[in-house]
């Protein structure tokens, strides 16, 4: 599994930094506001925070997608600009809905990023096989979304965001409209396939219990505007297993970020 140990080595630069980034969208309201935020090559950072704090806004400045109002945000040590993220293929995005193409296969979906590069169609087939093996889809390649249960599709978006082999990947809840245990079987997936490759990783979401089970870092934001409140750091070992969610550890973990959740609300509330 990728280690977080290089956020101390000094030669390595950061996989992410935010310096002092404002969002705002025009003359409208701040969205973002003096957020601060480093991650390591290797770190799985989970954001959570009431809704409108601005958790999808960060990935989508990340992604490129929105510039920064102020301040500076850095991938990989160089200045992020919506230009480099068009054609960055380090970065990989997965969004809440799978997105799938209904009237391509899984294989023609997962190939999409490959054929907007123009690769090479033997070189493009032997990608998309690994891409499906690591989410356990390859014998569903013929399929159609139609064939493929909630889940499923999830996993082949997974797998499009993963075939051009990204340092980072971004996930926008991507596991929010699926049921408790195919939620929780996924998370334990995305895991097993982090073990076999190297990326650094932000997930949103509104399940304490998912980013503690994810996470090596809990990003817990206030709203109004968006701002970093306060961060956890989740020491459990990895790999995680099911029998992770029965150690004391974990719970007493999803406790505290519970806790932090809860009071940010009763602001927000307020």
């Amino acid at each position: 599994m990728p280690s977080t140990a290089s956020s101390s080595a000094k030669n390595v630069s950061p996989a992410v930094e935010f310096r002092a980034v404002e969002k705002r969208y025009g003359a409208g309201p701040v969205i973002l506001d003096a957020f601060s935020l480093t991650a390591a090559p290797g770190d799985f950072i989970a954001l959570i925070g009431p809704s409108g704090c601005g958790k999808s806004t960060l990935l989508k400045l990340i992604a490129g997608l929105s510039p920064v109002t102020a301040g500076a945000l850095l991938l990989g040590g160089r200045t992020a600009t919506p230009e480099r993220a068009s054609t960055d293929d380090e970065l990989a995005y997965v969004f809440q809905e799978p997105t799938l193409l209904p009237w391509l296969t899984v294989a023609a979906n997962v190939a999409l990023p490959l054929e907007l590069r123009a690769t090479p169609p033997d070189r493009r087939a032997e990608l998309v096989r690994t891409a499906l093996a690591l989410v356990g889809l390859e014998p569903r390649a013929a399929y159609y979304p139609r064939q493929l249960s909630g889940g499923q599709k999830m996993r082949v978006s997974i797998a499009r965001a993963l075939v051009l082999s990204p340092q980072l990947l971004l996930l926008d809840e991507p596991f929010g409209a699926l049921d408790e245990m195919t939620r929780d079987r996924l998370n334990e997936e995305l895991l097993a396939i982090r073990e076999r490759q190297s990326w650094t990783a932000f997930f949103v979401t509104h399940s304490v219990a998912e980013a503690v089970f994810l996470s090596n870092r809990i990003v817990v934001m206030s709203a109004n505007p968006g701002r970093l409140h306060r961060e956890i750091r989740v020491d459990l070992p990895y790999p995680r297993t099911p029998a992770t969610r029965r150690d004391p550890a974990y719970h007493a973990l999803v406790d505290e970020a519970s806790q932090l959740l809860r009071s940010v609300e009763d602001t927000v509330a307020t």
